[in-house]
């Protein structure tokens, strides 16, 4: 990592799917960016190149080390204005697989984060990407089915969705994992004065996502109809989840920044809400209207952990800054088909095909 000009900003997992947006959008308002990535995910060194390209090395700071290295993650925090964390185990199945490996980036590399924050003179800010699935499966919601979709029999969480109120139900690994980082995070900001944000996130999609059946399930299921590949959908397909565009994300992320002063140290549900709510099936039938048609479908048994309802109420977010989604899923989901459908994503994307919720 090279030592010149201002500090800059400071995004851990950078060269992921969300990290390279982010980073896209902070270089290109004239900011100076520090990708800190082991690079250990397929695909981000695509991202990474890209960024290269696209705005130079003299801009673009590299440090490629791991989360749980605690002396080159020293390093580049102490040199830092501020700080997004989203180095992660991504995946529920990965995490069931290797749990010990799931603690140690998601929970234990966090503590080391927090750790040296709290070591430095005035840490920088942190904004840390949690995952709704600190509420666990979300069984006590009594839902019915409309054809396409489960929807809540409850008024309220069918028009407004879930909120941060919900009791917090870690479950599996990943679950545990995330949630338990997510509670250290505050946990520092109220005890220790960190300046810190958690966004506990629903699906986020968008170009630069190279989704597998571990993660990323809009661009797996569009990466697996442009291959004419066969698509496996565990339980029945009605499963519903809110989605965000990474631009609207990305505006959340700034939003919270330039409000830090005020709301650090909470933790906020960001998602697409009500209006942005698809089921696997209207997927499957929107993609057939972008793409033509739809793979073929193989079918599989529920999951344990799954979600069968997950829609995010990011009313407290909206209170606190004023934002809201503004790309809807059409939109949205035929901007990635165009990405992808340039992009081509190699074989290693297409070589297994669960999908994952």
């Amino acid at each position: 990592m090279r030592a010149r000009g201002p500090k800059p900003v400071m995004i851990t997992g950078g060269a992921g799917f969300i990290g390279t947006n982010l980073a896209d959008r902070l270089l290109s308002s004239g900011q100076s960016v520090l990708v800190y990535d082991n690079i250990s995910r397929p695909g981000v060194e695509q991202n990474l190149y890209w960024l290269l390209e696209r705005h130079g090395e003299d801009r673009v700071r590299v440090e490629i080390a791991d989360i749980r290295d605690q002396h080159q993650l020293r390093r580049a925090a102490a040199a830092s204005r501020m700080i997004f964390h989203f180095a992660a185990q991504v995946a529920l199945t990965t995490s069931v697989a290797d749990p010990v490996r799931d603690f140690q980036t998601n929970l234990h590399g966090t503590l080391n984060l927090l750790e040296i924050l709290r070591s430095l003179e005035g840490p920088p800010p942190l904004i840390f990407t949690s995952t709704n699935k600190v509420y666990g499966g979300l069984k006590e919601i009594g839902l019915r089915s409309n054809g396409t979709r489960y929807e809540p029999q409850e008024g309220s969480i069918l028009s407004g969705g879930v909120a941060e109120d919900r009791p917090l139900k870690f479950q599996g690994p990943y679950g545990c994992s995330k949630g338990a980082a997510d509670q250290y995070i505050l946990d520092y900001s109220g005890i220790y004065g960190i300046k810190a944000v958690v966004f506990r996130m629903s699906c986020i999609y968008g170009p630069h996502q190279f989704g597998t059946e571990d993660q990323g399930w809009i661009a797996h299921f569009l990466a697996r109809a442009i291959h004419d590949r066969p698509l496996t959908i565990y339980g029945d397909g009605m499963q519903v989840r809110d989605v965000l565009f990474i631009d609207d994300l990305l505006d959340a992320f700034l939003l919270a920044y330039s409000h830090m002063d005020r709301i650090s140290g909470e933790a906020f549900n960001i998602g697409g809400g009500p209006k942005n709510s698809i089921s696997l099936i209207e997927l499957l039938e929107l993609i057939r209207d972008i793409h033509g048609k739809t793979p073929h479908l193989l079918s599989g048994e529920w999951r344990p952990g799954d979600q069968k309802y997950y829609v995010t109420d990011f009313g407290k977010f909206r209170d606190a800054t004023g934002w809201r989604p503004k790309v809807g899923p059409r939109e949205g989901i035929t901007a990635l088909y165009r990405w992808l459908s340039e992009c081509r994503p190699g074989p290693f994307f297409l070589s297994r095909n669960r999908a994952v919720q």
